[in-house]
């Protein structure tokens, strides 16, 4: 008894002789000459969800070097953890000084802009409406919890279906609406502009082309704005997007909605296309750019929509979140395609339950 109490005394011994040795060396490296609290992150960034999307979306926004500080979000805490663990250890190739994660939304704490990935897939033999519901249950623990410790942000939706889902976040918040936006068609016309960028042999920037409406099967191709420094691919082909088009241009658009499932088909899910359009669109939020993106806004009253619909159109997003909406020219039947789009996300939204 005797000799264990002995060895007990003599580790508390150890123990407090390294923390004073490691205090002394703390203290002998460093001068403190400022006592007051530490100054709050000015640009910190949230990502709610650490699936595939998720982290696509932090690595990106890490490596474009957005925040001053990242916070990660889950209940599932090992996965959690360990994505942590991960991105700290490549804090040396970084300049974000801080990443944290946690269950608790304490975490998320004095956020500047918080990205929504969570969420669940889409069920064999589910139909959208049950899909868009269960998500909307998980949203209504998700979004208030934000709010609660950012009460002054702007909240991106990634989660799919992305336009009902913004809308049910934009209503869940209480957050005026243009801080409530959706990653829209930023991907979809990304990936429209790469794909005639390629059958044109130029490269995607060079390449003008965007994607209204629905993030989905019903988005819109506006063929009529489509151009190459300056050059308008309809004044030179009249039929391009249409049936009547001997080149089969329309093909292009068909491939932009079906890319999502293929690429689902070949690997499983899609993560590094979204999460560098997420990217990019942090960055006009952040750094003030006033630039243009389709991304989802609040649409009601445009086009002729009565609805309370969120769907993407051209957006003017600086650090105040979507400052303005661009009126673009379009024709009677993009019009008219934009208005379907618009009646398919009503018909879902308008039956969901606790909204």
């Amino acid at each position: 008894m005797l000799i264990t109490c002995w060895y007990l005394y003599l580790a508390a011994r150890i123990i407090a002789k390294q923390s004073l040795n490691m205090a002394s060396i703390l203290q002998k490296l460093i001068t403190p000459l400022f006592s007051g609290p530490p100054e709050l992150p000015r640009n910190k960034v949230t990502v709610v969800g650490v699936g595939q999307v998720g982290m696509a979306c932090a690595i990106s926004i890490l490596l474009r070097e957005l925040a001053d500080e990242l916070a990660l979000v889950d209940v599932m805490e090992d996965k959690l953890k360990g994505e942590l663990m991960d991105l700290q250890h490549g804090s040396l190739f970084l300049k974000t000084p801080k990443i944290v994660a946690d269950k608790d939304y304490s975490v998320t704490a004095n956020s500047r802009i918080v990205v929504v990935t969570a969420g669940v897939r889409q069920q064999e033999g589910e139909s959208r409406l049950n899909l868009v519901q269960r998500n909307v249950n998980i949203f209504k623990h998700i979004v208030p919890q934000i709010v609660r410790y950012s009460p002054n942000c702007t909240i991106i939706v990634v989660s799919n279906p992305v336009d009902v889902l913004t809308y049910v976040t934009w209503k869940l918040s209480g957050l005026p609406k243009h801080r409530v936006i959706g990653s829209g068609t930023n991907l979809d016309s990304a990936r429209f502009r790469f794909l005639m960028a390629d059958k044109l042999g130029i490269h995607a920037s060079s390449f003008n082309g965007w994607i209204l409406g629905e993030h989905g099967d019903t988005s819109v191709p506006v063929w009529s704005g489509t151009n190459v420094a300056g050059v308008n691919l309809q004044m030179l082909n009249p039929d391009i997007g249409t049936d009547c088009d001997e080149e089969n241009w329309m093909e292009t658009h068909k491939m932009v909605v079906d890319s999502a499932y293929e690429v689902i088909k070949l690997k499983g899910y899609t993560n590094w296309a979204i999460g560098l359009s997420v990217a990019d669109l942090l960055e006009s939020l952040i750094r003030n750019m006033n630039r243009i993106h389709p991304v989802s806004t609040m649409v009601k009253g445009m086009y002729g929509i009565s609805e309370e619909v969120y769907l993407s159109l051209p957006c003017v997003l600086n650090s105040g979140g979507v400052a303005s909406v661009v009126n673009m020219t379009l024709t009677d039947d993009e019009v008219a395609q934009l208005q379907a789009s618009a009646n398919t996300l009503w018909d879902i939204q308008k039956d969901l339950q606790d909204v």
